[in-house]
């Protein structure tokens, strides 16, 4: 089979493992769809917004999203993209995750992925080219699984207000607001938000805003105009909350991605 840049050539192949890479310019929008096979997306470079009906996932190079096959879902993409996917038969490895999620990707499995795109589609499952696939489902198998991600409650009335968040993070309207919005007291807005999601109203809104900046920095834009735009009172403030989540401040964490503009710092 010659290799295609379309998923759809790739969910009958007489092999477990198939594996895609393509190039998407900025601001490419792939819309719904699902496939028969799971699938890992990996961006080389650039950063990638995976949607699906029960969340939303952004998606740097360090990380992968893994959807699960039948998973309706839509993608963004933020800069220029170099993709790498995996479709994988569900049916050859019984252990694969059952929901999406966002998982780390290590320096093995990076390269593990960008070899599988190198292998030729019907590839000899017995020889080099089969033993790297399987060590490249071994290495993806161990990866741990990273908070990269907002889940969506199901009452409509939760829905409302997620939606309006996730359309301006930056907005300033106080709990009992949303609440109101929600047409729910607080109490109940906050119990029936955690049992929805998970997580804390106030802990979603603010993932929300770390994926809206995430996002926004890597394709360039200042860390000060990123962290007013997505509703923080200062800079300073912003890094703080930047560093707790993933370890570095916006400049460096930012420098350490192939592929993405440098942020400029606040001064």
């Amino acid at each position: 089979m010659t290799r295609s840049t379309r998923g759809s050539d790739y969910q009958d192949i007489p092999r477990p493992i198939a594996a895609l890479s393509d190039e998407y310019a900025p601001g490419h929008h792939d819309p719904h769809h699902h496939h028969k096979r799971a699938q890992l997306i990996y961006a080389c470079a650039g950063i990638t917004v995976v949607i699906t009906e029960h969340a939303s996932f952004v998606v740097p190079p360090q990380r992968a999203v893994w959807v699960p096959a039948g998973v309706e879902h839509e993608a963004h993409m933020r800069g220029h993209v170099s993709l790498r996917t995996l479709y994988i038969d569900a049916s050859a490895f019984p252990d694969l995750p059952k929901t999406c999620r966002v998982i780390e990707v290590s320096a093995l499995l990076r390269e593990l992925l960008i070899e599988a795109c190198r292998i030729p589609v019907e590839y000899d499952v017995c020889g080099r080219d089969g033993r790297v696939m399987d060590l490249l489902m071994t290495e993806l198998l161990a990866m741990p699984a990273t908070p990269l991600d907002v889940p969506m409650p199901q009452d409509p009335r939760l829905v409302k207000v997620c939606t309006a968040i996730l359309r301006d993070p930056g907005q300033h309207e106080p709990l009992d607001g949303w609440a109101d919005a929600a047409a729910m007291g607080r109490r109940t807005f906050t119990r029936t938000f955690r049992r929805e999601t998970g997580v804390s109203f106030a802990t979603w809104r603010q993932n929300v805003r770390l994926m809206e900046a995430l996002s926004r920095l890597a394709v360039g834009q200042h860390v000060t105009t990123v962290a007013y735009d997505v509703g923080y009172n200062s800079p300073s403030a912003f890094t703080a909350m930047f560093r707790r989540a993933f370890g570095q401040a916006p400049t460096q964490y930012l420098a350490s991605i192939p592929g993405t503009k440098p942020a400029e710092p606040h001064h």
